[in-house]
């Protein structure tokens, strides 16, 4: 740390001050104030991650609704089922049971 005390106590001293000062106002000026500064980088960096997560996310619904529509385009069975399940189909003399808390 001498040499640093020597900087800032020495012959010159004004000048070592000036230039500490400029460069942490630059810092401050280029980090916060401008428009374009590094918190709004951070922000966009941390938005972009998230939108890459949902669109990661929605690509496997979309994978998993492919998958089940082709199953259910080839097979009449696995379609009665669905129908069933989903739309509460049934077939003539079925005995149907409808829950209201299952929904």
């Amino acid at each position: 740390m001498g040499k640093f005390e020597e900087y800032w106590n020495g012959e010159h001293k004004g000048f070592w001050r000036f230039v500490i000062l400029a460069t942490v106002a630059f810092i401050v000026w280029v980090g916060l104030l401008r428009h374009d500064n590094l918190l709004r980088w951070v922000k966009a960096g941390m938005e972009y991650r998230r939108q890459n997560r949902q669109i990661e996310a929605l690509q496997k619904d979309i994978d998993r609704m492919d998958k089940a529509i082709k199953d259910l385009s080839c097979d009449r069975d696995s379609l009665e089922g669905f129908a069933r399940e989903e739309f509460h189909f049934a077939a003539p003399g079925d005995d149907v049971y409808i829950d209201e808390n299952a929904r």
